[in-house]
């Protein structure tokens, strides 16, 4: 087996290039380049160096990723007759692609290589910059990286930033976490003599003239709390921060207990925003939810039961193992399959040896008897528990309220209750059969209450002022104006 030698041409000039990697370009009998768009190239040509280059490959492909494919597979082919060397810009083994993609050929037995030196840009960006890697940095792809990986609290470099439409998409990434006017800056040719350096707001990116094949854009670690707001580190921070020795007191004396009533409560208030369908709410009450879960993690983590990232870990461990049609080879074809393999998974998980858990364990609902009635009718109908009709259920409805109704005539206040409990169980079970969440079925009518008694209350105060001083019936037909004024 023939061998491929790869071999990095530095990131700047001739100048800068190594001796030893001079030394062998000059010994290397067939060369190979990436691109000839390297400032060492011209100097080489003219020492003699002969070399031929890919980039008529690039003219070939839309996308980064087929040019890159395809270089591999034409060195593949050529080396199998001959020993050849692959020149790349900067170090082999940064930011380099089409290296990653041979060394993967490598592991597959397809080809021997020998990765050589060079300057990789990292070390003449650093120069420039005047900055110290070890307080942090992050290296990504301009071209494919998110703005989720970015840690707004790190030197971040971006590479691959070789033109205005690169820049560009790099811009907009930015902006989802960093403000518009936050300084970037554009570094070119670093370490070579046509070095530049310029710093611009962040909207301004994609304006500037020196970007190119050289560029790798900068920006600093944000340093100060409120400018790294979207940072998930940061609300750990302050949550951590009010938890502590110096924090609100009130937060302090919480405990899962205590937060209980405030998360229903958030919960609520974040659904009334969906049915509300008021976006910039939802974002508020959303982060009260976040607030919750937060809250709760932190006080697990300060009594050393969990924290974070065991919430973390566990959510997504059940989420991929959930979802085996997305995550693993299993094939789905509707949404009822996605459901049936949903319970086979949760019943295996739930399976304890040969004595399976109970059926309704795990189904209550502390905070709203609602949802646990809800839960339990749910569970035991996916075991065949269920009416074989409809007309089953407005049978059993009708036999419970008669029931309760000779309660109230003759029973007492246990009984009374006992029977309630039935009747409103039935009616948790029809909402169920028709696909409506009783919980949110309270929640709406708990609010078009609000709404028509807050109509009613604001007649009375323009009026008489009094509740008193008016009729039941007066006040009925506010009520009933409210109604017309809402239209339900």
């Amino acid at each position: 087996m023939h061998q491929l030698t790869i071999i990095g041409l530095g990131a700047s000039d001739f100048e800068q290039l190594q001796i030893g990697v001079y030394r062998k370009l000059q010994q290397a009998k067939k060369i190979y380049v990436r691109t000839i768009d390297h400032p060492v190239l011209n100097e080489l040509a003219t020492e003699g160096i002969e070399f031929e280059s890919f980039d008529y490959i690039y003219e070939k492909h839309d996308d980064f990723r087929p040019v890159y494919e395809e270089i591999v597979e034409t060195l593949l082919s050529y080396v199998e007759k001959e020993d050849i060397m692959y020149a790349v810009p900067g170090h082999p083994l940064v930011a380099e692609l089409t290296v990653q993609l041979l060394i993967k050929a490598e592991k597959e037995g397809k080809v021997k290589l020998n990765i050589e030196g060079g300057q990789s840009f990292l070390d003449p960006i650093f120069g420039a910059l005047r900055i110290d890697p070890i307080d942090g940095f992050q290296l990504v792809d301009g071209a494919t990286f998110s703005s989720h990986e970015v840690n707004m609290k790190q030197h971040l470099l971006i590479a691959q930033v070789y033109d205005t439409f690169s820049a560009s998409e790099v811009k907009l990434t930015l902006m989802e976490k960093y403000r518009e006017d936050y300084p970037v800056t554009i570094v070119t040719a670093a370490g070579s003599k046509g070095e530049k350096l310029r710093t611009v707001p962040l909207y301004e990116l994609d304006r500037a003239a020196e970007i190119d094949n050289l560029t790798t854009v900068y920006v600093p670690p944000v340093t100060n709390r409120d400018g790294a707001l979207r940072e998930w580190s940061t609300f750990r921070e302050i949550i951590s921060t009010l938890r502590g020795p110096n924090g609100c007191p009130w937060d302090q004396q919480q405990t899962h207990e205590s937060l209980k009533r405030y998360m229903l409560e958030e919960v609520h208030e974040f659904l009334q925003t969906v049915d509300e369908q008021d976006d910039e709410h939802m974002i508020e009450e959303l982060g009260d939810v976040l607030l919750q879960v937060f809250l709760h993690a932190q006080i697990g983590e300060d009594e050393g039961f969990f924290n974070l990232e065991d919430i973390l870990e566990a959510v997504s461990t059940k989420m991929i193992r959930r979802h085996p049609h997305v995550f693993s080879d299993v094939t789905v074809d509707s949404v009822e399959e996605v459901n049936a393999n949903w319970e086979k998974i949760k019943s295996k998980e739930n399976a304890n040896g040969e004595i399976p858990e109970p059926l309704l364990k795990g189904e209550y609902r502390a905070a709203s008897s609602l949802q646990t009635s809800y839960n339990y009718q749910r569970r035991a109908a996916k075991v065949g528990f269920e009416w074989p009709t409809t007309e089953g259920v407005w049978e059993k409805f009708s036999e419970e309220l008669q029931e309760f109704r000779a309660e109230v005539a003759n029973g007492t206040n246990e009984t009374r209750l006992d029977e309630f409990g039935d009747v409103l169980f039935t009616l948790v079970n029809i909402a169920r059969v028709y696909k409506i969440s009783a919980e949110e079925a309270m929640l709406h009518a708990n609010r078009k209450f609000a709404s028509r008694f807050g109509y009613v209350e604001a007649q009375v105060m323009a009026g008489k002022k009094d509740f008193k001083a008016y009729k039941f019936e007066e006040l009925d037909a506010f009520w009933n104006e409210a109604k017309s004024e809402g239209g339900k």
